[in-house]
């Protein structure tokens, strides 16, 4: 009896565990289930898109410029050092090959390790864990994650091959100080890619995995170094490495390169901005990520050039604020407090005047000089270097780009390519005396020469050389119409509104730096205009081009309207108003140029040409209302750093001398510079100018029949 009944009991029991055993097999099957709902889908598993960082290359192959969440690039398990794969493997994972994505006997080992010391004391995760953690999960440490973590691995297991998993997460694993993947660890520390690095360096980071913070060998070099040999004499006791490596290897020092990824980060930055607002709107046009997807962005921008640029910039720009700072305290600031606060006594004023650091943060855009320049192939459209202001730290507005400037006469080769192109000789002549403007509002002024000076008739050089506004003005009025100007502005690459009115002639109405620049490279490139770009060509982490651009080019002169413009200007720069750039500066090279001025000493401007090379500078504040200063104009002001700028570029490039080409169809002769007809021996003064062969004159002086020898310019 009592034999059955304990039999009797032992059933019951048996039953009771059996369905305690099912009823929690089931509930952990519906947990799992649970849980299986929020990881990744079997899409998600099978496309493993990380997210890489965006690489901008200058034309010279330099990488100046990192687009990224992350900084991760990419690099394929073949070209990483075998000392890599089996550092990580002796460390993270030694049975990596033969598990399928979980390692029961770590997992209990772990267990009874934890268990006994009564804290966490060992990891039980693969390295196919750790990838799916690293990919899918957060780093909670919670019963839940590590279930969807091992579940996760186990796909991924299913998915991949151990050879793809361990790229995989050499590609996503973090080594510390922002870097994340193997390829931007070893640029990180030791300025290399990983392909080249050492028995040491590969041991160095995967020190690293652990605790980055820790590790670091650039704060912590010592714990650094001991993790490293740890690391090595497992590698030692695993035989990956010999005994007389292994002892070479503990014995070298800690040797770190640091790369903060900025060596040239500085250079370049208004013209990696708005190359990056490009690939933001590329974006859904060709079909990247440009903060996700590696790509590698061959841009234009020349960095010695650039750094040229901002050498020859940062030099003018801090003389001319020198100057401007106290004329600014003097005679700007009382004015713009007065408009600020007119209710405030002369007391309160005066002390407010006072306190600089306030007039400073309050008046910045009054007070701040700043600069636009832009530097371009004219036979291609290539941007070489552009600056848009003075910090991009401190503003992100572009006026390379963005600003809408009045050009004042850096506008007026405009006017006279109108006339140059329509048949009228450089030697054609215009009265040098008043003329009253009609302005866009409708109003009338009378201009003044620059110089205040009055004269007679004046050839088109002549007025061009001195910057003559009286006969550009009359030029437009009896020659040239405003509309006939607007348009071959526009031909040129001028897309900014221009109103036709005559003080169009003297550069009232703004356009943007880089469409005048580029213009001006019409002249330099036989009258073609190439539109500027920034971007020549975009490929994806495997090299595969996604976008190749297509250079834009168009006749917008003749190759002789293009020259004789061309050859005018050269004679602005070797004996008008930017002659400078030769006696003073020493930039002797064939160039063509223009100053621009506008009223008050608001905007200062040069723009050059070579037939390589075109450059323009604007330099002003972002208030029109602020003047430069009496004095500033564009060869005060703009030209030096043109002239520095284009010198030191010629001897860093080392490119030859090149002259503007004369085509068929124009002719050079001389001619007599009384009569401005075929020169006579007997011409006292003679000339040689350049016409259109079927402007060119045909008759001799007949002012000068005989007499005594002539002089020759």
């Amino acid at each position: 009896m009592a034999f059955s009944s304990v039999i009797k009991k032992a059933k019951i029991i048996f039953l009771a565990i059996s369905a305690l055993l099912l009823l929690t097999m089931l509930l952990l099957g519906i947990y799992l289930a649970f849980l299986a709902r929020e990881l990744p889908s079997l899409e998600q598993l099978e496309h493993y898109d990380p997210r890489l960082t965006t690489t901008l290359l200058s034309s010279d192959g330099q990488a100046y410029k990192e687009l990224f969440v992350q900084r991760r690039l990419y690099i394929p398990l073949d070209k990483i050092p075998v000392e890599m794969v089996q550092a990580i493997l002796v460390t993270e994972d030694r049975h990596f090959y033969d598990h399928w994505g979980m390692n029961l006997e770590r997992i209990f080992r772990a267990v009874l390790v934890n268990i006994t010391s009564f804290s966490i004391r060992q990891g039980a995760s693969t390295l196919t864990q750790q990838l799916a953690r690293n990919l899918y999960l957060t780093p909670e440490q919670t019963v839940a994650r590590k279930l969807k973590e091992a579940m996760t691995a186990i796909q991924i297991e299913r998915t991949y091959s151990k050879n793809e998993i361990l790229e995989m997460y050499l590609t996503q694993a973090y080594f510390g100080h922002g870097a994340y993947g193997v390829e931007s660890a070893a640029q990180r520390y030791f300025s290399k890619s990983a392909s080249s690095l050492t028995l040491e360096e590969c041991a160095l980071l995967v020190a690293q995995l652990k605790a980055p913070t820790h590790y670091s060998p650039i704060k912590n070099p010592e714990a650094a170094r001991s993790r490293r040999n740890l690391i090595l004499r497992f590698m030692r006791n695993a035989g990956d490495i010999k005994e007389d490596r292994y002892e070479s290897a503990i014995s070298t020092p800690i040797r770190v390169k640091p790369n903060p990824y900025d060596d040239i980060r500085g250079v370049g930055p208004y013209f990696s901005e708005m190359v990056r607002i490009q690939l933001e709107k590329m974006g859904d046009e060709y079909g990247f990520d440009y903060y996700h997807d590696g790509l590698t962005i061959y841009t234009t921008l020349d960095s010695r050039l650039q750094v040229i640029a901002e050498k020859a910039a940062a030099d003018q720009l801090k003389l001319l604020q020198e100057k401007f700072t106290p004329r600014f305290y003097r005679r700007e600031a009382p004015r713009l407090i007065q408009l600020k606060f007119p209710n405030l006594n002369q007391f309160d004023r005066a002390k407010l005047l006072q306190d600089t650091a306030f007039i400073d943060s309050l008046y910045r855009a009054q007070s701040t000089i700043q600069i636009a320049f832009v530097a371009l192939d004219p036979t291609t459209g290539s941007i070489l270097a552009l600056i848009g202001g003075r910090d991009f730290v401190e503003t992100k507005f572009n006026r390379a780009v963005q600003a809408v400037r009045q050009p004042g006469s850096a506008f007026k080769p405009f006017v006279y390519t109108a006339a140059i192109d329509n048949g009228y000789p450089p030697t054609f002549r215009v009265l040098n005396q008043d003329v009253v403007v009609e302005l866009y509002n409708g109003q009338r002024w009378t201009p003044d020469n620059y110089d205040h000076s009055r004269g007679g008739l004046t050839t088109l050089r002549e007025g061009l050389k001195r910057s003559l506004n009286l006969v550009t003005v009359r030029l437009m009025q009896e020659v040239v119409k405003p509309p006939d100007v607007i348009r071959y502005a526009n031909q040129m690459g001028i897309k900014s509104n221009l109103d036709p009115v005559d003080a169009l002639a003297l550069g009232a109405c703004g356009v943007i730096p880089l469409e005048l620049t580029a213009a001006y490279g019409v002249f330099g490139n036989k009258g073609v205009l190439c539109e500027p770009f920034s971007i020549g060509r975009i490929s994806n982490k495997n090299g595969d081009v996604l976008y190749n651009h297509t250079m834009q080019r168009k006749v917008a002169l003749s190759e002789q309207t293009a020259y004789i413009m061309a050859d005018m200007l050269k004679t602005v720069v070797v004996q008008g108003t930017g002659a400078s750039s030769r006696s003073v500066y020493g930039f002797l090279r064939p160039a063509g140029g223009k100053t621009g001025t506008t009223n008050e000493y608001t905007d200062a401007w040069f723009i050059g040409f070579t037939p390589q090379l075109v450059a323009g500078v604007w330099i002003g504040l972002d208030d029109p209302a602020v003047s430069l200063g009496p004095g500033q104009s564009g060869a005060v002001a703009a030209l030096p750093i043109w002239a520095n700028f284009m010198k030191e570029a010629y001897d860093v490039l080392g490119w030859d001398e090149v002259d503007f080409t004369m085509p068929d169809g124009v002719v050079r002769m001389d001619i007599c510079a009384e009569s401005f007809k075929k020169a006579r021996e007997f011409c006292p003064l003679i000339i040689s100018e350049v016409f259109r062969s079927e402007d060119a004159p045909e008759e001799s002086c007949p002012i000068h029949t005989g007499g005594s020898h002539s002089r020759k310019w």
